[in-house]
């Protein structure tokens, strides 16, 4: 089986984040800089799949030649070779779903995984939209996977529980934060990573239009927060609660 898996780049989670002086954007110098957690995920799912299954897995990368980093990051963790595809311009969810098309197209995978969102933007819409162009199936927020012969049965987190859904292969699945717990790339692995097979495609060769359906206007700081108050009584936290918060 072939199993293809997106790698984004984004801002350590842990990170302070700043904004530009101008709000377009976060200050992005001296940021340390991840792969995406939930797509960490993906990739450790179709390492554990492979090993069920056997074949092959691929990690795709869509971003400037700093995204090489995150791909060899995977490729330590035991994916078999990379894909960037090179772009330092902005792209929205549908340029991305457009630019993913082509690659899966090219490679016939079996199945993409991909993390649920990137936390950077937090879309949730790229697998989605790449689900649809292709005409696949899809089992989106998957916390458990299990593939069969020519299906995948994948037990979904929803709101209020957890939904099964089947999908014959080839499909489109995102990962959640249950899925699985990362493996730590071992020494050797890091060693071999350097050596694997990294293939870089130009954007501008896959002919596609990419012009931004979604623009974004500017970035604000979330409001501070206000200082707690203190309430003589229960009754008067109620009333505040009601009145004031409309809590209740």
């Amino acid at each position: 089986m072939k199993f293809l898996v997106t790698v984004k780049r984004v801002t350590d989670y842990e990170a302070k984040i700043k904004l530009k002086a101008d709000k377009s954007g976060i200050v992005t110098d001296g940021v340390n800089m991840i792969m995406n957690p939930f797509d960490e995920i993906a990739v450790e799912e179709a390492l554990r799949q492979k090993e069920k299954h056997g074949g092959e897995v691929v990690v795709l990368s869509i971003g400037s030649s700093d995204s090489v980093a995150q791909l060899r990051s995977a490729l330590a963790m035991g994916a078999d070779r990379a894909i960037l595809v090179k772009n330092d311009g902005e792209l929205d969810a549908n340029g991305v779903a457009k630019i993913l098309q082509k690659i899966v197209e090219k490679e016939a995978p079996d199945v993409v995984l991909m993390g649920k969102q990137a936390i950077d933007d937090d879309n949730n819409q790229a697998a989605q939209m790449l689900a649809e162009l292709l005409g696949w199936g899809q089992g989106t927020f998957a916390n458990t996977i299990t593939i069969d012969g020519g299906n995948a049965t994948i037990v979904r987190e929803a709101d209020g529980g957890l939904e099964t859904v089947k999908c014959s292969l080839p499909c489109v699945i995102t990962a959640d934060l249950r899925l699985n717990e990362p493996r730590y790339a071992s020494l050797p692995g890091i060693m071999k990573a350097k050596k694997k097979p990294l293939d870089e495609v130009e954007l501008s060769s896959l002919g596609l239009n990419t012009t931004l359906k979604v623009k974004v206007v500017g970035y604000e700081e979330p409001a501070a927060k206000q200082a707690g108050q203190k309430v003589p009584d229960v009754a008067t936290l109620v009333h505040k609660l009601k009145t004031e918060a409309k809590a209740i």
